[in-house]
């Protein structure tokens, strides 16, 4: 599956949220609420998730390899980047 395009929501608070994006792949199948945040170690992103229970969060979507979650987050801190070069 090829990403074909990425959306970027700047969040505007002074969390460490910076952003949720969105990717669409092969222009059929898109992925909402992918976070991006400014981490002790540099930026990275956290798949879409929901709330089990007593505060345990489950990713909804997520890569099954580190490859393809790298890629994804190469690609989305790349857009962000070029979207929001002041940050």
């Amino acid at each position: 599956m090829n990403i074909t395009d990425i959306r970027l929501r700047k969040v505007g608070d002074e969390s460490k949220l910076r952003a949720v994006a969105s990717i669409t792949f092969d222009d059929e199948f898109v992925v909402h609420d992918i976070k991006v945040i400014e981490g002790q170690n540099g930026m990275f992103i956290a798949m879409p998730s929901k709330k089990m229970g007593e505060g345990d969060f489950r990713d909804i979507a997520h890569p099954l390899t580190q490859e393809v979650r790298n890629r994804l987050k190469d690609a989305v801190l790349t857009k962000y980047h070029e979207e929001f070069p002041e940050e």
